[in-house]
């Protein structure tokens, strides 16, 4: 992922989303955040030709209207999408959750720390890991 890739979050709360930016802002990720509140949302952002293909999508699962999975299970059945990463970032410790996140192609499951210094952590890994990985090009 390169610095100016959009970054993509699927998420519903308001709390988690002013985090996540302020988190994003205090590593000094540059990339352009395009903030979605369910998976409906997110799949009509994807459907968009005007929106640019995510680089990274960072996703919720427990959402109304349509939660993460159902999302992640839509976008990875997508051939013009399934090469988008897609790290879980929940609160929920199901391994029923982990198992079948990974089943549909999750590149990741990370639990929401509850102090802000641990999520800053986990947020700086996720991204650094993005940075160096060298991903297809994923305009089709």
């Amino acid at each position: 992922m390169r610095s100016f890739d959009p970054i993509l979050l699927v998420e519903d709360d308001k709390l988690d989303i002013m985090t996540l930016k302020r988190g994003l802002r205090d590593i000094h990720a540059d990339n352009p955040l395009h903030v979605r509140n369910d998976g409906e949302d997110a799949l009509e952002f994807l459907r968009d030709p005007n929106n640019p293909t995510p680089g990274l999508i960072l996703l919720d699962l427990n959402m109304p209207r349509m939660n993460g999975l159902e999302f992640l299970k839509i976008l990875k059945a997508d051939p013009n999408w399934r090469k988008i990463p897609v790290v879980i970032l929940t609160t929920s410790r199901e391994e029923q959750d982990r198992l079948v996140s990974f089943e549909l192609s999750a590149a990741g499951y990370i639990v929401k720390p509850l102090e802000y210094p641990d999520f800053v952590e986990k947020l700086l890994v996720i991204y650094n890991y993005w940075r160096l990985c060298e991903i297809p090009n994923l305009i089709t």
